[in-house]
């Protein structure tokens, strides 16, 4: 090799290793901050700012965009923060019709994907394009069950429930159906509303009509509020419960004395304070509320962020262990990233601790509290 050879040689190393070394990690992340979920999505994309800006030694980028509570937004922001950005990992979206349609893409484009999504369907059952896919909220399936457990305790012996009639109300009118059913709860009435529905008044009259000892709203995000004042109005004077998906200060605000009462399960996150300082997750939920809180303001804090720190907290152990086998910007990467991810074990978030596996991409455990709206806040029942 002649020495103008070499010296081409040695500076091709030389640009090789400082590309390994100086390489950023990108994180694509989609979020609903308009449109009707913007109270999940806006808690979501403030919690980015509190994210590390390096993992494993590496440089992160976070490249934020807004699918405005749209299914097909959420599709091409995934397609361009792929593309356009090269992310290494995308997190998102807000709701679950999004992130069902997100799924093609990330699986095409073999890039990981967390979603904020709740519904188990989003990563059960398993197959080749749902093994890029995880998750960090609870499944509809787990919360359904608590909920029921809450009911039959209370002596509740019929029930109705009114949904979103999109895919998060429908995942979780099966889920509830399953888990009453199993527990001697009678389904009396089944209705559906949209997202952005002003007037549910002919559903509430017939859930009136049959006489239900129980209303379960399926709703998210201050929508879900609707039913419940409705209900309020109508002077229904049964028990009610709300899903985890209203588990934030909007929804406290926009129901105001007309959700006073209502019972609903929730990460622990919600109630991080009250919790015992026993709860395997006191200690995580605490340290996300108060840094949530020192940034935007006391009471700020909203569990539906906490599903986005939950995802860093899952990153932050894998992308380590993704870098021993490549680097940043390949599908090598991303490939030994999905492959980390899935062998994560006892991540303490503020939700949950989750150890995942093949075929469990949530794997959450001391995951679900009840939670009781009293004097315009929530309280801890254990």
């Amino acid at each position: 090799m002649n020495r103008l050879a070499k010296l081409g040689f040695v500076a091709t190393m030389l640009a090789a290793a400082c590309s390994a070394v100086w390489a950023d990690i990108n994180v694509g992340v989609v979020v609903s901050t308009t449109g009707p979920a913007a109270s999940l999505g806006i808690p979501e994309k403030n919690t980015v700012a509190l994210l590390p800006t390096t993992i494993g030694g590496q440089k992160v980028n976070y490249i934020i965009l807004d699918d405005a509570s749209d299914t097909t937004a959420a599709v091409a922001n995934t397609r361009k923060l792929i593309s356009e950005s090269k992310a290494d990992v995308i997190i998102g979206s807000s709701t679950t019709p999004n992130s069902l349609a997100m799924i093609d893409v990330v699986a095409e484009n073999k890039t990981p994907m967390v979603t904020l999504g709740a519904s188990a369907r989003i990563i059960s059952p398993m197959d080749a394009k749902k093994a890029w896919v995880f998750k960090t909220p609870q499944n509809d399936a787990m919360m359904a069950e608590a909920i029921a457990e809450s009911m039959a305790k209370s002596g509740v012996k019929t029930a109705a429930y009114i949904g979103f009639n999109d895919a998060y109300g429908e995942g979780w009118q099966q889920e509830f159906k399953k888990a009453a059913e199993a527990r001697g709860i009678k389904i009396v009435a089944t209705e559906a509303f949209s997202r952005t529905d002003t007037s549910v008044t002919g559903q509430a009259l017939k859930i009136m009509a049959a006489k239900p000892d129980a209303v379960l709203v399926g709703g998210s995000g201050t929508p879900a509020a609707l039913p419940e004042k409705t209900l309020k109005e109508r002077g229904y004077k049964g028990k009610y419960y709300q899903t985890h998906g209203v588990a934030n200060a909007d929804f406290l605000r926009v129901g105001g004395k007309d959700v006073e009462g209502t019972l609903l399960p929730a990460g622990p996150v919600l109630v991080a304070h009250q919790l015992p300082d026993s709860h395997p997750v006191k200690k995580s939920a605490v340290a996300y509320v108060e840094s949530y809180e020192a940034k935007y303001g006391k009471g700020s804090a909203a569990t539906f962020g906490a599903h986005l720190w939950d995802a860093a907290q899952v990153l932050g152990a894998a992308v380590p262990e993704a870098l021993k086998k490549a680097q940043p910007g390949t599908e090598a990467f991303r490939t030994a990233l999905r492959d980390a991810m899935e062998n994560v074990k006892g991540i303490a978030g503020a939700h949950g601790v989750f150890s995942m596996s093949p075929t469990d991409h949530l794997g959450i455990q001391h995951g679900v509290v009840m939670v009781k709206i009293e004097n315009g806040t929530w309280k801890y029942t254990p």
